[in-house]
């Protein structure tokens, strides 16, 4: 079978097309490319909390201990934010972090790091899927891990105490402790889970225990899936604010004092207010075709470039590692800033958001509501419409083909196809359809001035596109 990385590495459904044999030769590939292009190279090994995470990356390391390439292997499951931060500060030549990051359970996968701690570059991906062999030459069954770690080509590394000694660094931690916030932090029992409860010894934990399973439910930090947490903000008139991150710790959800789920497009907003009016910090903004047109209103607002790339955050690293990028975010809740890696960390956006609060005194909605002020009120929502192949296929092939003119009352007045295809209406409201490409879904995503609205025109666009 071919095997493609989509927009953030390989997944598949374990013991399907995610099984070691698979796995040895994507491994073989990505030891093969390194020795292509780097002497005396070095890789880093990493695992999430899904399950077969510890020996699906033993069987990665064997594969390239085989093949003389050093391994830094991490001790216990880390998050992929852990994993790309141990790449940057232990002069690795490539991470590799077995995940699936927010997929649903049965799922697990791969990802590629770069040495400069973000994801490895598109072009870089694709030499490395053309070296994927169709059988596998490296005896893994035959290999052990304890005859390469007495040899020194299997060193272990304990890459979570590494990120904890970077967060202690660059964040005032008693300073937070001290201002008051009560919060409350759910793991969706993924690879962050200990890193808040080693840092702080108040906040309210939840799913922060091992479940490979993480019982049933996709670990993606929307609101549909935080419903715990959102309640238990609701009953707690104390807390301030809510955090969540995903399987493998990259990606993140907030919470207001209400227990309000705010989505991405409001937490880039955020950021770039106040780092740019409260901290009086600069550089250019980059964000994904998906994403809220709003941010390009506060950009200029600010005075402050907003460039917009595919989607996938590869393509926002890319400028990360050669421009001056204050902030880099998409749609889907991954968020990178200035002065860490470049690289989507769910828990270090959080500690920005838990200093924001400690250090304006103001809650998230007064914050939203300077922000409004100036870009307008508006709302974002997303619907996932689950088909296959051929279905996708046929709509995208409609869209193509410019058959979409309106969706129910909604006129269309122009179209943009960066990636995917976006219909825009009057007002500054608009519908986006776009192909996943990791999940066997349909996306469909809306701007308007308001909630009610945004979910009109999703009704309006899923009735057009299926009516065939």
């Amino acid at each position: 079978m071919k095997i493609s990385f989509g927009t953030d590495g390989w997944r598949a459904i374990i013991a399907d097309d995610f099984n070691m044999i698979n796995l040895v030769r994507v491994s073989e590939a990505a030891a093969d490319w390194l020795k292509l292009n780097v002497t005396n190279p070095k890789v880093i090994i990493g695992y999430d909390t899904r399950f077969g995470g510890k020996i699906f990356s033993e069987t990665v390391a064997k594969v390239f201990a085989y093949k003389n390439i050093k391994v830094l292997l991490s001790e216990s499951f880390c998050s992929t934010p852990m994993l790309s931060l141990g790449v940057a500060q232990l002069d690795a030549s490539l991470g590799i972090i077995i995940t699936a990051s927010h997929n649903p359970p049965e799922y697990n996968g791969l990802k590629l790091k770069g040495a400069y701690g973000g994801p490895l570059l598109a072009s870089h991906v694709m030499e490395i899927e053309k070296l994927i062999p169709d059988e596998i030459s490296v005896p893994f069954h035959d290999l052990h891990i304890k005859e390469y770690t007495g040899k020194n080509m299997v060193k272990y590394v304990n890459l979570e105490d590494l990120y904890i000694k970077h967060l202690e660094k660059n964040f005032d931690i008693d300073a937070i402790k001290k201002s008051g916030v009560k919060w409350a932090y759910d793991a969706m029992y993924g690879a962050g889970q200990n890193v808040i409860k080693k840092l702080f010894d108040d906040v309210i934990l939840i799913h922060c225990d091992d479940n490979p399973s993480f019982k049933g439910q996709a670990p993606e930090p929307i609101e549909s899936n935080l419903k715990q947490i959102s309640d238990y903000i609701k009953n707690d008139s104390e807390i301030s604010f809510g955090l969540a991150t995903d399987g493998d710790a990259d990606r993140l959800g907030i919470f207001d004092n209400k227990g309000k789920f705010i989505d991405s497009h409001h937490m880039i907003l955020m950021l770039i207010h106040y780092f740019v009016k409260y901290q009086h910090k600069t550089g250019t903004v980059i964000t994904t075709f998906s994403a809220s047109s709003k941010i390009k209103a506060l950009c200029r607002h600010y005075k402050i470039e907003c460039s917009i790339t595919k989607i996938g955050f590869k393509y926002i690293c890319e400028k990360m590692i050669t421009e001056d990028v204050l902030i880099g975010g998409e749609e889907s809740g991954g968020i990178a800033l200035k002065g860490h890696i470049p690289e989507r960390d769910g828990i270090w956006v959080g500690m920005v958001f838990l200093e924001m609060l400690a250090n304006t005194k103001k809650s998230l909605n007064e914050i939203i509501d300077e922000i409004y002020a100036i870009v307008g009120k508006f709302d974002m929502e997303r619907i996932d419409l689950k088909m296959n192949d051929l279905e996708k296929h046929k709509i995208i092939q409609n869209c193509k083909n410019g058959k979409y003119h309106s969706f129910g009352n909604f006129k269309v007045k122009k179209m943009e196809d960066m990636d995917g295809f976006k219909y825009f209406f009057e007002d500054d409201k608009w519908i986006m359809i776009r192909p996943s490409g990791t999940e066997p879904v349909l996306r469909a995503y809306a701007q308007a001035n308001s909630k009610e609205e945004a979910m009109s025109i999703l009704k309006a666009g899923e009735d057009t596109i299926l009516q065939d």
